[in-house]
């Protein structure tokens, strides 16, 4: 089995809706994105010779998705009351609805639901809110 890693990055605020402490409250992360890949096989092309996939297009697709969500305010959809939401749209701010409560762990699995659409035989997720402090989510295994 080869596996792959590439790592993106992302600057985004976000927030946790009736959670009891200081994560209730809008505030930001340096997100960083981990995607590990696997495969059984090598190419044989010309140009892909000896490769599982060519880092260039794992390394665009992964910074693709991370640039979905850098800069702006990731929110769970129906959060925010209409008049947040028109004040804030008002401004020009950037916002980014998502269907689930934005933590590290539905992060991860919503990378890996994402690149496995690109294709990608998605071994791990890991995103990091912080240095210290990272989630990971690996995708279950047809037989497992």
């Amino acid at each position: 089995m080869y596996t792959l890693k590439t790592t993106g990055h992302f600057d985004a605020a976000h927030f946790l809706k009736g959670y009891q402490g200081k994560c209730a409250n809008l505030h930001g992360h340096r997100w960083t994105v981990t995607a590990e890949i696997q495969g059984q096989t090598l190419q044989t092309d010309r140009q892909h010779r000896g490769m599982l996939v060519d880092f260039g297009d794992l390394k665009r697709d992964l910074r693709a998705l991370c640039d979905n969500f850098d800069h702006c305010l990731i929110y769970e959809k129906d959060s925010l009351s209409e008049t947040t939401l028109q004040a804030l749209n008002g401004e020009g701010f950037r916002l980014k609805a998502v269907p689930f409560r934005p933590t590290a762990e539905n992060l991860a699995a919503q990378f890996a639901e994402n690149m496995t659409a690109k294709g990608y035989d998605v071994r791990r997720i890991e995103v990091f809110e912080t240095p210290d402090n990272m989630a990971a989510y690996e995708p279950e295994r047809a037989g497992e």
